[in-house]
């Protein structure tokens, strides 16, 4: 049997450039009865914690380094063990949140991630942030997008360390390629297919975000 996906949503806020907004963030957790990886510790270590249910946490994986995705990820690796693994173009945006602690681990593009005998693999997906990432499981007929994409367009490009014609290269060269039926798991809100939304490309370039 392949992993299986949990989720748990979690509440705070998100700052960056002087400004700050409540958000609320998706928890993706990937696992058996056994072990798990999560996506994106976000806000709450205890929920997160609850939700594995006992299982071995075998890496804490961060999508990209915004505050949101980041900031219980320090206190959900000390209550497991677990390693914290960041693309290391985003480690200025971890220090921001985390000036006295680092990651364990870099993610880089290619890179396979194993958990309960189901592969996910490391797509370096720049835009939103230098270091954004996706996690692509064929197993699972699903990738987890992080803020690269969402359901209705591309994550935002509108603040420091961000770059529109980065994000939409990202999406046409590395998700837009996926097979139409994979499940778009996304950092916030609904998920959406790969399918569903490669259609309105044009339509996002045209607006511009």
């Amino acid at each position: 049997m392949p992993a299986r996906v949990g989720h748990v949503v979690t509440s705070g806020t998100f700052s960056l450039d002087g400004g700050t907004w409540d958000v609320d963030n998706n928890v993706w957790i990937v696992g058996d009865d056994s072990e798990a990886i999560v996506i994106d510790a976000a806000h709450d270590a205890d929920a997160i914690a609850a939700a594995l249910g006992g299982r071995r946490l075998v890496a804490i994986v961060s999508t990209h380094g915004h505050d949101d995705h980041i900031d219980a990820a320090p206190a959900l690796r000390a209550l497991t063990g677990a390693p914290v693994l960041l693309h290391p173009d985003d480690l200025m945006l971890w220090k921001q949140k985390h000036p006295d602690a680092s990651p364990d681990g870099d993610l880089s593009d290619g890179q396979v991630i194993s958990v309960a005998g189901t592969d996910l693999t490391v797509l370096h997906t720049p835009g939103h942030s230098p270091g954004a990432v996706c996690l692509h499981a064929p197993a699972l007929g699903t990738v987890f997008s992080g803020d690269t994409l969402f359901n209705g367009g591309p994550g935002a490009t509108g603040r420091s360390f961000s770059d529109f014609p980065t994000i939409i290269e990202s999406i046409r060269e590395r998700l837009l390629t996926l097979p139409a039926g994979t499940e778009v798991r996304t950092g916030h809100g609904d998920s959406t297919t790969i399918g569903a939304e490669a259609p309105h490309l044009d339509e996002w370039i045209a607006r511009g975000h």
